[in-house]
């Protein structure tokens, strides 16, 4: 407190027209008046000991502020910071204007504690006083953006890797890629291979309409390719003829969203390039009908892992070559994981064979497909391909759907709108919940051949309650709700 007095001596001999205007100076005043202006208040001696201190911010009783009395200042910074309090020493001698000077304080099991300082000459005797403001702010800002700079910076790094491999990829396919804007379809990268066979060494592909690309004829073909692909978001196909080439070529358009628009990645291949074909199951004459069948044809082990596969089934799922799926399960590739596969298993080996089995396929690019599968048995347990399966796009199949069960669909709904006010909201809900409920269980029975293990799983529920359902709705025998009770 005693140095607190000196200032206020010191406040007076300065300021003596406020001292005279006003109430004498008294060292409340003036620690109120420190409180206010600086986070943090020492007094020093000649020899830079802390006679005083004084807290503005509570959140500053980290740095343990009251055990630097009686010591120097300089036991309490850290080293690069003893030249600064040299300075801030000196500066309190000077009649030019205060300088603010950057010291670091050490804290026991933390990091660095940043503060500013600016120094003032008391007394004769060589006592100094330093009002100090909190920087830890501040630092941490400059933390945060040196950690963000880092971020971008590794963000960068990655994004040119990308870069690279995208390129490599271009420039390695063997097959013409083409990169065009969905809006404007003006191509906007293609491979070199895309080049060579466009006769086009100076790029000049890229900035073009991708129709200019293609014969008349086959032009309206990828332009109602690519609108359905932009429309359903899945891969389509469609057969074209690049220009300046002597025979027609598979389109392939895939739909992406990239830069805040759609783009579409277009991939052509020759009909006849043997090299070229992207699967190859076999060599004998019945590759050539397995290639070319209209329907998704997939070869199997016991153990559902692939061993081939033809262009359907590849156009399916989005796949390139046979290669990228070799080796895989076929459950992978099934939406119900798991559950799928194990009835087709069961079943396949039982029976032999299956037929109309509905399902959901993934694609690469991780839409659904509605699906119908059949399968057969080719060989016996321990040949290498003894499972033949045989994958129908029921998408297509829905454009020509049975009319009679629409007729069904559409009656069962104006039989329950009939019952409006005849019967209470309630229990016309709860007829449509039966109703609903009675054609998931039979489609399930459907599905799995009547295996009621397999159904329940398949349903999501216990086999304890479908069996309650199953005599709920009639459709349990006498026999089997007697060995269930």
């Amino acid at each position: 407190m005693g140095s607190l007095y000196c200032l206020a001596f010191f406040v007076e001999q300065a300021f003596p027209h406020i001292a005279m205007k006003f109430a004498p100076t008294t060292p409340e005043f003036l620690a109120r008046l420190i409180g206010r202006t600086c986070d943090l208040a020492l007094v020093l001696d000649a020899n830079s000991v802390v006679v005083d201190v004084s807290l503005g911010k509570s959140e500053l009783t980290v740095l343990g502020c009251q055990d630097w009395l009686g010591r120097p200042l300089a036991e309490a910074l850290t080293s690069e910071s003893l030249p600064k309090l040299k300075a801030l020493m000196a500066d309190a001698k000077s009649t030019a204007d205060p300088v603010w000077r950057h010291l670091n304080h050490v804290v026991p099991g933390a990091d660095d504690f940043a503060m500013q300082y600016t120094a003032l000459s008391l007394d004769d005797q060589g006592h100094v006083f330093l009002l100090g403001r909190d920087l830890e702010s501040v630092a941490q800002v400059q933390r945060q953006l040196v950690e963000t700079q880092q971020a971008m910076e590794r963000d960068y790094v990655r994004l040119r890797h990308l870069e690279s491999r995208y390129r490599l990829l271009l420039d390695t396919s063997r097959e013409p890629v083409l990169v065009v804007d969905a809006n404007s379809y003006i191509v906007i990268d293609a491979s070199v291979s895309a080049q060579a066979v466009f006769k086009d060494p100076q790029r000049r592909l890229v900035g073009r309409e991708v129709f200019d690309c293609f014969e008349g004829e086959g032009r309206q073909e990828l332009r109602a390719a690519l609108s359905m692909s932009l429309a359903t978001g899945r891969m389509e196909m469609c057969r074209s003829r690049m220009l300046g080439a002597t025979q027609d070529c598979t389109v392939t358009a895939c739909v992406f969203r990239q830069e805040g628009g759609a783009q579409f990645l277009l991939r052509m291949h020759a009909q006849d390039a043997r090299g070229d074909a992207p699967v190859s199951v076999d060599e004998s004459q019945g590759n050539v009908l397995v290639q070319k069948a209209p329907i998704g044809i997939v070869l199997t082990d016991r153990q559902g892992r692939i061993q081939g596969a033809n262009e359907e089934f590849l156009s399916l799922i989005g796949a390139m070559s046979v290669s990228q799926l070799k080796g895989q399960s076929m459950d992978a590739w099934l939406q119900r994981s798991g559950v799928d596969w194990g009835v087709l298993n069961t079943h396949l080996r039982q029976q032999q064979t299956v037929r109309g089995f509905a399902t959901e396929l993934l694609s690469l690019s991780g839409l659904t497909l509605a699906v119908e599968i059949s399968a057969v048995t080719l060989g016996p347990a321990h040949s290498d391909v003894p499972y033949a399966l045989f994958v129908r796009d029921m998408e297509r199949q829905r454009q020509n759907a049975n009319p009679a069960s629409s007729v069904g669909m559409a009656g069962s709904v104006a039989e329950l709108a009939g019952l409006v006010g005849r019967m209470p909201m309630k229990d016309i809900v709860g007829e449509t919940i039966d109703m609903i409920e009675r054609q998931c269980i039979q489609s399930a029975l459907t599905l799995t051949q009547n295996n009621r293990a397999s159904a329940a799983e398949m349903l999501g529920v216990s086999r304890q309650s479908l069996y309650v359902k199953l005599r709920r709705f009639g459709m349990a025998s006498d026999e089997e709700t007697t060995v269930q009770n």
